[in-house]
C-alpha cells in the first residue's frame, strides 16, 4: 500500500510502500490524531520504521500499490 504523509512546515512529503492494509494504516493514523499515541509509526516494505509526530501531520494519503511496468510497450 502506498502512503503519503504531509508534514507541517516541510515542503516535501514522506512517501513509503507498506505491507499493511488500508484499514490498519487508517487505524494507526486515527490513533495518532485522536491523542492515543504521540507518534505515527509505520514500517515500510524494506523494514524501515517511519515515525512522525502526531501534532505535525498535515495529511495522510492512502493509495493502491503501484505495479512496475516492464518493457517498452505503449502506455
Amino acid at each position: 500500500m502506498e502512503v503519503k504523509i504531509g508534514v507541517q512546515h516541510t515542503p516535501r512529503e514522506i512517501v513509503l510502500e507498506s505491507g499493511l492494509s488500508a484499514e490498519d494504516i487508517e487505524s494507526a493514523v486515527a490513533a495518532a490524531l485522536g491523542g492515543k499515541a504521540e507518534l505515527l509509526s509505520l514500517t515500510d516494505d524494506k523494514g524501515r520504521k517511519v515515525l512522525v509526530p502526531a501534532d505535525r501531520i498535515a495529511y495522510v494519503e492512502i493509495g493502491e500499490p503501484t505495479t512496475r511496468r516492464v518493457g517498452f510497450g505503449a502506455l
